[in-house]
């Protein structure tokens, strides 16, 4: 998974470490640690220790940020395929999208609610006069002061963070479009982006006192993340533009049952897109099986003007049939949860119209191409 290491699992749910999480782990322990050392009482490697403690504590904080939304997220039918920890947090990986504006929200704001808590937790903690050794009542202020500047940055409303969420989740209530509260999020989130970038280069210059080079990779972050989230927006609300017929292939593989081998080969084979298999229609046009083009070698060619199609007809294992009617959003969404090589498109009748592929959806979007330029399709049945 991408070089990231996998370490255990809670509540079902894998958890990954990026290669890029020993990197702040270092520079965690070394920050935390030299704050610890001049306390009395500490000595070097004691403080050491606490901050590699305090470091490894602040990751537990993310893990517990992660597990808010992801807890919200199953509780919703959705499955969590990861969290995983790399250098700028958490991430947790989910299945689908929340299917409503409120459902977004409440898995959005999860994350920061735990980290509010947590920040009251330890702040409590470390005010109760708890009879607890020293060390460990050291290490209370920092993780409050953390959990809570880890919800309030998480609150900043741009993607790709939680507070970006939040505001497509609003955009999308207000407006009815997924889509459209994602673009202005991920835009938000792109000026954040600037914003950070500015100021930890303003900072390096020593022309500003607010931010430095982390503040200036942050942004970095934020303006690359955003970007990739205001173009799957942008696609997304493309294909809510289309429908599944719009996206069918040109000369399908769809024949008639009621013909003979010869009048199939001369009719759909001969001089036309070879394909290795055929979706075979009865009287009404309704799918009825396949056919796979090498099942024609098994029929002498000179009994092929007496042997009807339907003999060779396998009616079993039929591909998934999506309605014309169907936003190719969803049909997208379709395919990527049910992985599979191609959809027969049919009418409200059940009429076959033809077949859909991802390559077909390719193709539409870029349909202002020139024939040269044009996608190959990528067909599960078509040579």
């Amino acid at each position: 998974m991408n070089g990231n290491i996998r370490v255990g699992q809670l509540f079902g749910i894998p958890f990954f470490i990026n290669p890029s999480w020993f990197l702040i782990l270092v520079l965690g322990t070394v920050s935390f640690s030299g704050g610890f050392s001049n306390l009395p009482g500490i000595t070097g490697f004691g403080a050491i220790l606490l901050g590699l403690i305090t470091t490894i504590l602040l990751f537990a904080s993310v893990v517990a940020h992660e597990l808010g939304h992801s807890l919200v997220a199953m509780s919703q039918g959705i499955e969590v395929k990861s969290i995983t920890l790399f250098i700028f947090g958490g991430l947790a990986m989910l299945e689908k999208d929340a299917e409503t504006p409120w459902q977004s929200l409440a898995i959005a704001i999860a994350g920061p609610l735990v980290s509010i808590a947590l920040f009251i937790l330890f702040t409590l903690l470390g005010g109760a006069g708890l009879p607890l050794p020293l060390p460990v009542l050291l290490v209370f202020a920092p993780l409050a002061t953390i959990n809570l500047v880890l919800a309030l940055f998480n609150l900043i409303p741009g993607m790709p963070l939680d507070g970006g969420n939040i505001l497509r989740a609003i955009i999308w209530k207000i407006t009815g479009n997924p889509n459209k509260g994602l673009l202005y999020a991920s835009r938000v989130g792109q000026a954040f982006g600037w914003l950070a970038i500015a100021l930890g280069i303003l900072a390096v210059l020593g022309i500003s006192q607010v931010g430095s080079l982390w503040t200036a990779f942050i942004g970095l972050f934020l303006l690359q993340n955003a970007g990739m989230s205001a173009q799957s927006a942008q696609v997304q609300d493309k294909l809510d533009h289309y429908t599944a017929k719009d996206a069918i292939i040109p000369h399908s593989p769809v024949a008639p049952a009621m013909m003979n081998l010869r009048e199939f080969v001369n009719n759909y084979v001969i001089g036309q897109p070879q394909w290795q298999q055929f979706l075979i229609t009865d009287a009404e046009g309704k799918l009825w099986g396949t056919l796979a083009t090498d099942a024609l070698k098994t029929i002498p060619t000179s009994l092929w003007a007496e042997t009807h199609l339907k003999q060779l007809v396998i009616t079993d294992n039929l591909p998934a049939t999506v309605l014309a009617s169907t936003s190719l959003l969803k049909v997208v969404k379709q395919l990527e949860e049910k992985p599979q090589p191609a959809l027969v498109v049919v009418d409200e009748e059940g009429v076959v119209l033809g077949l859909l592929e991802k390559a077909s959806i390719l193709q539409l979007l870029t349909a202002t191409k020139t024939a040269d330029d044009a996608i190959e399709p990528v067909s599960f049945v078509k040579q």
